[in-house]
């Protein structure tokens, strides 16, 4: 019997390793491998850190607070009820009027500092690129102090016993006698000085921006300087005023700090609720329905904000 024909070896396929140039397309499995192996640790650390602990107050916010203190898992939407004055003995005006309290100093300090920040800015941008960075990092240095430090600092400077009630004393005026601190003057000029640089910024990055051969073009039309400003200036640098206004209003509605140390026991806003319930109260269901409250105002200033600027040149926040 012959011998049957012997076998060529196989041959063993050899892995061609690919090189991907810069610019050239991926496939999809090599996409989502490096997304994952990028973005992953972040988006872990954010997933355990920031949505597990918010998902947790979400769902504490509509649980009961017990007679000692302890939570009770027990569905209820009474802590927004309550938080919006509709309590177990009838309207109760306390927690809303901390609500509009917050929100009218968040819009206030806004206003303030728009007021205040739209002269610099346009000061700013009329410099020369030398004394533009001069005066941007004066801008800026209140940021190397800490915000407490800066807000005890404030504290001796508007006591009655400061230097500053001590010359208006001497000067005769009839404020001099008027207590700026503790109370809401002292809350409002220390909120105004502290929030001033987060509108500065964004109006000089519009200003820096704005063509002004529109507003030779409108005088050249018969248009008068206050006219020509409204239609051929503040369109364009509207997105940087809406910018600030946000970066200003949404950090002031929730300030506790401040308040708490110049404004003592006569201003009470969001952030003293929530210790409040946190601490003394033990009502931390309530303080979770406080919290998402004010978290909630948040995102409607950020949502308006990007309904406002949306199709339009914008100033981004940072």
């Amino acid at each position: 019997m012959a011998d049957a024909p012997a076998q060529p070896p196989l041959k063993r396929r050899r892995r061609i390793r690919r090189t991907v140039h810069f610019g050239e397309p991926m496939p999809p499995g090599a996409q989502t491998f490096r997304a994952a192996w990028l973005c992953g640790p972040a988006l872990a650390w954010v997933t355990l850190f920031l949505l597990v602990p918010l998902g947790f107050v979400v769902a504490l916010s509509f649980a009961q607070r017990g007679e000692a203190g302890e939570i009770v898992w027990r569905f209820t939407g009474e802590n927004y009820a309550r938080l919006f004055g509709q309590g177990a003995l009838g309207f109760d005006p306390v927690q809303p009027l901390i609500l509009a309290r917050s929100l009218g100093v968040g819009l206030g300090t806004a206003l303030l500092c728009l007021l205040v920040g739209l002269p610099v800015a346009f000061f700013i941008a009329g410099l020369t690129r030398r004394w533009k960075t001069v005066a941007l990092t004066l801008v800026i240095i209140p940021f190397w102090t800490n915000l407490l430090v800066r807000t005890y600092g404030w504290q001796i400077l508007l006591a009655p016993e400061g230097w500053l009630a001590t010359t208006l004393g001497e000067a005769g005026l009839p404020m001099a006698d008027f207590a700026l601190y503790p109370g809401w003057p002292a809350v409002m000029i220390a909120m105004v000085c502290d929030y001033l640089p987060f509108m500065i910024l964004p109006l000089y990055a519009s200003v820096e921006k704005v063509n002004w051969s529109l507003i030779e073009a409108a005088e050249d039309l018969g248009a008068a300087p206050v006219r020509a400003f409204w239609h051929a200036v503040m369109p364009q640098i509207r997105p940087g005023m809406i910018a600030g206004g946000v970066l200003v209003f949404l950090p002031a509605t929730g300030q506790f700090i401040i308040p708490d140390l110049l404004g003592g026991a006569k201003v009470a806003l969001l952030g003293h609720a929530v210790q409040q319930q946190f601490g003394t109260s033990r009502d931390w269901p309530f303080g979770s329905a406080i919290a998402v409250a004010a978290l909630l105002v948040m995102l409607a200033g950020l949502w308006l904000h990007t309904r406002v600027t949306r199709g339009r040149r914008e100033v981004a926040l940072p």
